[in-house]
């Protein structure tokens, strides 16, 4: 029997870290909406109410389950390819460490786990579903057709904050969605540049990317691009939000992060990839919600 250990290393449970703390993000701004008091005093006592702390519980149950559904399905589908390719050989599937069928065994699991815990959330997040699942299920398709399947993955992701915002409100709105927007272009952007790293072999295996369609040079200038687009988005957020002055530290943080990715990686140069996605990454995601948050909390007075 496979062990918890090989599940975790199959879904790269530790790049949770990425979209986990904007879906804490679009949690902590709807707390205010639930709030009677324009001065926001009341919204500590209303979190620490039973039904919202469950409410909290069941968001990072949706948060796990979603993206962990997302990358086994993504192993599953591409095991052929994975299995031809040097760098990925060594992965749970091909290389025999669990079976193709154990792995959609456990996207399946946590699509009903995902789909389970939103209908004891609220409505909507359970009418939406489905169509959160189809998202980021459809994205292992993507690369099969279409050199955009970063920007699936991007949106795959956005789904966060507007999520836990849903759960907590029931209703949208444009702060959540400018967060969502942040996280397209951020995940588009350093998506683009971990796929530099497949780059003739995507090719030679009719496989699409921004990298095979525009080169390493040409992949760079999009995903700094993109990377623009989610700095001025966050910026915009921080407007719309009026955050304490502690967010705009939050945002020089990650906006920092992301040029210091693109100052490591070079076309000619791609030695320092896995530092600019997980090292680079994590900081700007962890750091800029930590702080975020505090900031919430000392702008209502939590």
């Amino acid at each position: 029997m496979a062990s918890i250990k090989n599940y975790f290393s199959l879904v790269k449970f530790s790049h949770t870290i990425f979209a986990l703390p904007f879906a804490l993000i679009g949690f902590f701004i709807a707390l205010p909406q639930l709030n009677t008091n324009p001065d926001g005093t009341n919204t500590m006592r209303i979190l620490l109410q039973p039904e919202l702390l469950v409410k909290f519980f069941l968001v990072l149950v949706c948060m796990v389950t979603a993206r962990s559904a997302a990358m086994a399905f993504n192993r599953y589908l591409d095991r052929h390819f994975d299995a031809k390719n040097p760098r990925t050989s060594i992965r749970e599937i091909p290389a025999g460490i669990l079976s193709a069928e154990s792995a959609l065994i456990f996207v399946i699991i946590n699509c009903l786990v995902f789909i389970a815990s939103t209908y004891f959330i609220n409505q909507i997040c359970f009418y939406l579903s489905p169509v959160a699942l189809f998202v980021i299920l459809f994205y292992s398709f993507t690369k099969r057709f279409t050199p955009l399947c970063h920007v699936v993955l991007g949106v795959g992701l956005s789904l966060a904050p507007i999520g836990a915002y849903l759960a907590v409100t029931g209703m949208f709105a444009w702060l959540p969605i400018l967060f969502s927007c942040t996280v397209i272009f951020w995940v588009s952007g350093f998506d683009i540049i971990y796929a530099l790293q497949d780059e003739d072999f995507d090719r030679s295996n009719q496989l699409y990317s921004i990298p095979t369609v525009m080169g390493k040079k040409g992949a760079l200038h999009i995903s700094a691009l993109l990377h623009l687009f989610s700095s001025l988005c966050v910026i915009g957020a921080g407007v719309v939000g009026e955050f304490h002055w502690l967010y705009w530290l939050g945002v020089l943080i990650f906006v920092g992060m992301l040029l210091f990715q693109h100052r490591l990686v070079k076309p000619h140069d791609l030695s320092k990839v896995n530092i600019a996605f997980m090292t680079a990454n994590g900081i700007a995601s962890v750091v800029f919600g930590l702080i975020v948050i505090v900031s919430l909390f000392i702008k209502y007075g939590w």
